[in-house]
Order: structure tokens, then sequence, then C-alpha cells
């Protein structure tokens, strides 16, 4: 048995942030239903590349859900969920700020019905605030919560991170949050209202900068591959490509120098302690580097493996999803599509035990379940 077997959960988001929340809760045993709007539904169903005209991005993250069409709009529609609504463990959505209220199905709405659920809101910056009525993406929260100044190269302007790290973090705090809800749920018998943001999942990242901040006052500056508190701990070129070394650690550092055959480093005032490499790691890294390219990355990678210095070569997605830890840990699973057939999804990165994450269903079509599902939930149409 799964570890949320028999709960029920009412999602009605769009996108990534919600999708990639309930899509955890659904791994684990949870009957997700997917609400969609009869104008195409979710928006992701749209977006490429395609496998048989479905949505790759759309399938890999809605997984294992089951798909519900009503329009929102029409009484009758509206009814229908609020009924939904009244039998659901579980509710999330990502409207903007405003609209579950406008439409009547807001929390203080529903928990009148419902008293036990547990409903969860995740917007662009939350429902409280001066932005809390705007909109926002995942490109907007990577801006405005710091992670895009402190990422690039040093010397350049701030960089674009190419994955969607604010709307998946946004998503896991969602998950976390309901489950802690659900906890206290069992303990009360009644259930709450969960706020979070993609805004404060990019801020909720940014640790080693916030120390910096709350200690110094002073705008942490664009370290490009270094760290922030630890060198040499970051990229560096071979003869044929590029392999990452945490190297900061006393003894790393002295086996590294060894390894590498620069141990007269050992003996240089700039790279005596933790603190002098931090200081000087722009010096640092460009004498390291000079020895790391005599080396192809799986020689060195070897080398540094022997002598347990943590290290890991730079791979490409393709070398990942082929990569004997990425498949022995279930990281690459396949689910049957009902209409592509069998497709490859990721695996659940969290391993129980006692109950196991289990993709055992594909993604939906569009309103594949809508009689099913008011069937299950005892509903009529």
């Amino acid at each position: 048995m799964s570890s949320l077997n028999k709960l029920k959960v009412l999602d009605l988001t769009t996108h990534l942030s919600g999708p990639y929340c309930s899509m955890i809760l659904a791994d684990h045993g949870a009957d997700v239903v997917k609400v969609e709007n009869p104008n195409g539904g979710d928006p992701l169903r749209h977006s490429p590349p395609f496998q048989e005209g479905e949505s790759a991005p759309f399938m890999l993250w809605n997984r294992n859900k089951r798909s519900v069409v009503l329009d929102l709009k029409k009484h009758d529609d509206l009814r229908i969920l609020k009924q939904m609504a009244e039998k659901a463990d579980v509710m999330i959505e990502n409207f903007r700020p405003g609209v579950v209220k406008r439409l009547g199905i807001d929390y203080d709405a529903v928990s009148k019905i419902n008293p036990t659920v547990i409903y969860c809101s995740i917007s662009g910056f939350g429902q409280t605030g001066p932005y809390a009525g705007r909109g926002g993406f995942d490109l907007i929260a990577n801006a405005m919560s710091g992670l895009m100044s402190i990422n690039g190269p040093a010397d350049g302007p701030p960089f674009r991170i190419p994955m969607p790290v604010s709307d998946v973090c946004a998503g896991m705090h969602a998950a976390i949050g309901i489950l802690m809800a659900l906890t206290n749920r069992q303990n009360t018998g009644v259930g709450q209202y969960i706020d979070t943001s993609l805004f404060e999942a990019g801020i909720s990242l940014g640790v080693y900068e916030a120390a910096s901040v709350f200690a110094n006052g002073e705008v942490p500056e664009r370290l490009g591959q270094a760290h922030r508190g630890s060198a040499p701990y970051q990229m560096f070129e071979t003869a044929d490509g590029y392999i990452t070394v945490g190297g900061a650690q006393e003894n790393f550092w002295i086996a590294l120098c060894k390894v590498l055959g620069c141990e007269h480093f050992l003996s240089d005032p700039r790279y005596h302690t933790k603190k002098d490499r931090v200081k000087n790691h722009i010096q640092l890294a460009g004498d390291l580097t000079a020895f790391f390219k005599k080396y192809s990355t799986q020689e060195i990678w070897k080398l540094l493996k022997d002598e347990g210095i943590p290290a890991g070569p730079v791979l490409n997605h393709v070398d990942v999803f082929n990569d004997p830890q990425t498949l022995a840990r279930g990281m690459v699973e396949s689910v049957n599509h009902s209409k592509v057939g069998e497709i490859k999804t990721l695996g659940s990165p969290v391993k129980l035990s006692k109950t196991p994450a289990k993709i055992s269903k594909s993604a939906p079509l569009f309103g594949e379940h809508t009689d099913e599902v008011l069937s299950d939930w005892n509903i009529s149409k």
C-alpha cells in the first residue's frame, strides 16, 4: 500500500509548480483529479516537444493523475466542483490571487462545507503583501528573489537560470506543507490553509547569500564558478571536458595537491588556510586549472576517486539518463501511455522502504476520466 492511499486530491493547477506538487502526492498513492477547462485544458498540453501529438513535458509531471473537464464559468459545472470540494482531502490551486474568491471556491468558502480540507494556494508572490495581485512566472521569481543576480560569470551580467528552480521548489514546498497539514489534521481533526509562492521559493534557495547579507549587510558578489565559503570547490577544465571538485576540506586539499603534483601550493601563503583560499580563489582556480588540463576527464576522475576526493564529471542529460548510478537508483522509469504507448519518465527521488512511490499511470488525455471520476466520487452530472 502507498503512503497516501485513499487520499482524494482536487487539483486545479496548471503549468509546473502546482502540477509538480500534485505529482509528488500522486506518485505516493493519492487519487489526484486534475480539473481542466474545456478550452484546451492545461496550457502545458501545448508545450513542445511532442510524442504522437502529446506534450512530453505535460506527460512527465502529470503522470498518475486523472483528468476531468469542467467549465467553472457555468453554474452546473461549478456546482459539480463544489460537490467534489466537499469530498476532497486536499485542494490545490495556482490561479492569480482573487480568482478563486470570485468563483466562490476559495478556502473560506470551501472550509465551510468541508472543515477538514487541506487547501493549498501557490502563486507568484503569495496571497498578501504589495505584490500579491501580480502574476508571476519562474523567470520573474528568479529575477526578483536574487537568484539571477548571483548567476553567471563574475565579470558579466546576471544570467537566467536555465532550469525552473522556483517553480519546482515552490511545488516541493507546497507538497511539504500539505503533508504537515495532513499530520496536524490527524491530531486535531481540522484542516487548514497553505499559502506559498514562487518568489519565496527562490528566496529560500539563497541560503549562503542570506547568511552573508545578515552578517555584513553587503551585496553578495557574483562568483561565477566559485563558492562563497569554500575553495577549491568548483568546476575545472580538463584536456577534453570539465570536472567538478570539492577540495576545500583540509585533508582533501592536501590530497588534491598530491594527486595533481602541485604540493608546492601547500606552503604557498595565499592558500595556507581555507579562508586564504576563499580570499584568493581566482588565482587558485587559475593555478589549479593548468594542472587539471594535463589529464582527460576520466583520467583525473579516477585518480581523485582513488584518493577519496569528492569529484564528478560535468555530464549532459543524455549522459545522465544513461549513467549507471541514475539507472541503479531507478531515476528512469517506463510507463504506458494510452495514446503514445510506452514512454520513459523520471523516477521518484525519495525512496521509502515500506511505502515506496509507484508510477503506475501515464498522464491523462484531456478529460479522459470525467465520467469515471464523477462516478467514483458519487457525484451526479
